[in-house]
Protein backbone atom coordinates (compact mmCIF):
# COMPACT_ATOMS: atom_id res chain seq x y z
CA UNK A 1 0.00 0.00 0.00
CA UNK A 2 2.85 2.40 0.79
CA UNK A 3 4.28 1.86 -2.69
CA UNK A 4 1.03 3.16 -4.16
CA UNK A 5 1.57 6.59 -2.62
CA UNK A 6 5.12 6.71 -3.98
CA UNK A 7 3.84 6.44 -7.55
CA UNK A 8 3.91 9.94 -9.09
CA UNK A 9 1.08 9.13 -11.53
CA UNK A 10 -1.23 8.18 -8.68
CA UNK A 11 -0.38 11.38 -6.75
CA UNK A 12 -1.11 13.56 -9.81
CA UNK A 13 -4.40 11.73 -10.38
CA UNK A 14 -5.44 12.40 -6.75
CA UNK A 15 -4.82 16.11 -7.27
CA UNK A 16 -6.30 16.50 -10.76
CA UNK A 17 -9.43 14.33 -10.45
CA UNK A 18 -11.41 16.61 -8.06
CA UNK A 19 -10.59 19.66 -10.16
CA UNK A 20 -11.78 17.94 -13.35
CA UNK A 21 -14.99 16.83 -11.62
CA UNK A 22 -15.82 20.39 -10.56
CA UNK A 23 -15.01 21.79 -14.02
CA UNK A 24 -17.22 19.12 -15.66
CA UNK A 25 -20.10 19.84 -13.25
CA UNK A 26 -20.01 23.60 -13.87
CA UNK A 27 -19.49 23.18 -17.61
CA UNK A 28 -22.44 20.81 -17.94
CA UNK A 29 -24.67 23.19 -15.99
CA UNK A 30 -23.71 26.11 -18.22
CA UNK A 31 -24.22 24.08 -21.38
CA UNK A 32 -27.62 22.51 -20.72
CA UNK A 33 -29.44 24.63 -18.10
CA UNK A 34 -32.35 26.80 -19.12
CA UNK A 35 -31.47 30.47 -19.22
CA UNK A 36 -33.81 32.74 -17.22
CA UNK A 37 -35.81 35.20 -19.28
CA UNK A 38 -38.32 37.95 -18.55
CA UNK A 39 -42.02 37.24 -18.80
CA UNK A 40 -43.49 38.25 -22.15
CA UNK A 41 -46.80 40.16 -22.06
CA UNK A 42 -49.60 38.09 -23.54
CA UNK A 43 -47.99 34.77 -22.58
CA UNK A 44 -48.94 32.44 -19.72
CA UNK A 45 -46.61 30.78 -17.24
CA UNK A 46 -47.07 28.03 -14.67
CA UNK A 47 -46.76 28.72 -10.93
CA UNK A 48 -45.03 26.04 -8.88
CA UNK A 49 -46.52 25.24 -5.46
CA UNK A 50 -43.94 25.24 -2.69
CA UNK A 51 -43.70 22.59 0.02
CA UNK A 52 -45.77 24.52 2.59
CA UNK A 53 -48.84 24.01 0.36
CA UNK A 54 -48.79 20.27 1.16
CA UNK A 55 -49.03 20.65 4.95
CA UNK A 56 -51.42 22.18 7.48
CA UNK A 57 -49.33 25.35 7.64
CA UNK A 58 -52.01 27.98 6.98
CA UNK A 59 -49.79 29.32 4.16
CA UNK A 60 -49.17 28.41 0.54
CA UNK A 61 -46.50 30.03 -1.60
CA UNK A 62 -46.55 29.70 -5.38
CA UNK A 63 -43.80 31.02 -7.61
CA UNK A 64 -42.26 31.21 -11.04
CA UNK A 65 -38.81 32.79 -10.98
CA UNK A 66 -39.00 36.18 -9.27
CA UNK A 67 -42.80 36.29 -9.44
CA UNK A 68 -44.42 34.85 -6.32
CA UNK A 69 -47.70 34.97 -4.44
CA UNK A 70 -48.63 33.68 -1.01
CA UNK A 71 -52.03 32.50 0.15
CA UNK A 72 -52.96 32.67 3.83
CA UNK A 73 -55.93 30.86 5.31
CA UNK A 74 -57.66 33.54 7.38
CA UNK A 75 -60.73 31.63 8.53
CA UNK A 76 -62.29 28.25 7.84
CA UNK A 77 -65.68 26.97 8.96
CA UNK A 78 -67.81 24.04 7.84
CA UNK A 79 -69.35 26.23 5.12
CA UNK A 80 -66.79 28.90 4.17
CA UNK A 81 -63.09 29.45 3.64
CA UNK A 82 -61.57 32.93 3.68
CA UNK A 83 -58.25 33.31 1.90
CA UNK A 84 -55.96 36.30 1.57
CA UNK A 85 -53.27 36.68 -1.03
CA UNK A 86 -50.16 38.84 -0.90
CA UNK A 87 -47.87 39.54 -3.83
CA UNK A 88 -44.53 41.27 -4.25
CA UNK A 89 -45.83 42.80 -7.50
CA UNK A 90 -49.04 44.72 -8.29
CA UNK A 91 -51.64 42.40 -9.79
CA UNK A 92 -54.30 43.21 -12.38
CA UNK A 93 -56.64 40.47 -11.17
CA UNK A 94 -56.90 37.10 -9.47
CA UNK A 95 -59.43 34.35 -10.18
CA UNK A 96 -59.84 31.10 -8.25
CA UNK A 97 -61.78 27.89 -8.60
CA UNK A 98 -62.16 25.24 -5.93
CA UNK A 99 -62.71 21.76 -7.38
CA UNK A 100 -63.42 18.50 -5.54
CA UNK A 101 -60.65 16.46 -7.18
CA UNK A 102 -57.73 16.91 -9.60
CA UNK A 103 -59.73 15.11 -12.30
CA UNK A 104 -62.77 17.36 -11.91
CA UNK A 105 -63.59 19.93 -14.54
CA UNK A 106 -63.61 23.63 -13.83
CA UNK A 107 -65.39 24.67 -10.67
CA UNK A 108 -67.17 27.93 -10.07
CA UNK A 109 -64.78 30.77 -10.90
CA UNK A 110 -64.58 33.37 -8.15
CA UNK A 111 -62.72 36.67 -8.46
CA UNK A 112 -60.65 37.98 -5.56
CA UNK A 113 -61.02 41.61 -4.48
CA UNK A 114 -58.10 43.96 -3.93
CA UNK A 115 -57.65 45.27 -0.39
CA UNK A 116 -55.15 48.07 -1.05
CA UNK A 117 -54.30 50.74 -3.61
CA UNK A 118 -51.15 48.91 -4.69
CA UNK A 119 -53.14 45.79 -5.74
CA UNK A 120 -50.76 43.59 -3.74
CA UNK A 121 -53.23 42.40 -1.04
CA UNK A 122 -56.31 40.43 -2.10
CA UNK A 123 -59.06 38.50 -0.32
CA UNK A 124 -61.92 36.12 -1.12
CA UNK A 125 -64.48 33.92 0.63
CA UNK A 126 -64.99 30.50 -0.96
CA UNK A 127 -67.09 27.48 -0.11
CA UNK A 128 -65.12 25.21 2.26
CA UNK A 129 -63.25 22.30 0.63
CA UNK A 130 -65.40 19.15 0.67
CA UNK A 131 -62.64 16.54 0.65
CA UNK A 132 -58.94 15.99 1.18
CA UNK A 133 -58.55 15.75 -2.62
CA UNK A 134 -59.93 19.27 -3.23
CA UNK A 135 -57.77 21.44 -5.45
CA UNK A 136 -57.40 25.22 -5.63
CA UNK A 137 -56.87 26.48 -9.17
CA UNK A 138 -55.47 29.97 -9.59
CA UNK A 139 -55.07 32.43 -12.46
CA UNK A 140 -53.20 35.65 -11.72
CA UNK A 141 -52.80 38.54 -14.13
CA UNK A 142 -49.83 40.90 -13.77
CA UNK A 143 -48.31 43.19 -16.42
CA UNK A 144 -50.59 41.65 -19.09
CA UNK A 145 -49.11 38.20 -18.33
CA UNK A 146 -51.06 35.24 -16.95
CA UNK A 147 -49.68 33.00 -14.20
CA UNK A 148 -51.55 29.71 -13.72
CA UNK A 149 -51.24 27.34 -10.78
CA UNK A 150 -52.92 24.50 -8.95
CA UNK A 151 -52.43 23.19 -5.43
CA UNK A 152 -54.10 20.98 -2.87
CA UNK A 153 -56.09 22.51 -0.02
CA UNK A 154 -54.24 20.87 2.87
CA UNK A 155 -52.70 24.23 3.79
CA UNK A 156 -56.05 25.88 4.64
CA UNK A 157 -56.05 24.31 8.11
CA UNK A 158 -53.41 25.60 10.50
CA UNK A 159 -52.48 22.79 12.85
CA UNK A 160 -49.44 22.24 15.05
CA UNK A 161 -48.47 19.70 17.68
CA UNK A 162 -49.81 22.13 20.27
CA UNK A 163 -53.23 22.25 18.55
CA UNK A 164 -53.83 18.55 19.30
CA UNK A 165 -53.03 18.89 23.00
CA UNK A 166 -55.62 21.59 23.72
Amino acid sequence: MSSLFKNKHFIVALLVCPVLAIVAYVGTDLAVSEKPHAAVPGQSYMLASQSNCRYTSGLCKMENGDFNIQFRSENITAEHLTLSLSSAFPLQGVKLALVDSPDAGNGEIIEMTSQDNNAQQWTVTLPAPRSAQSQLRVVVSANDTLYIGETGTEFVRYETLFTDQQ
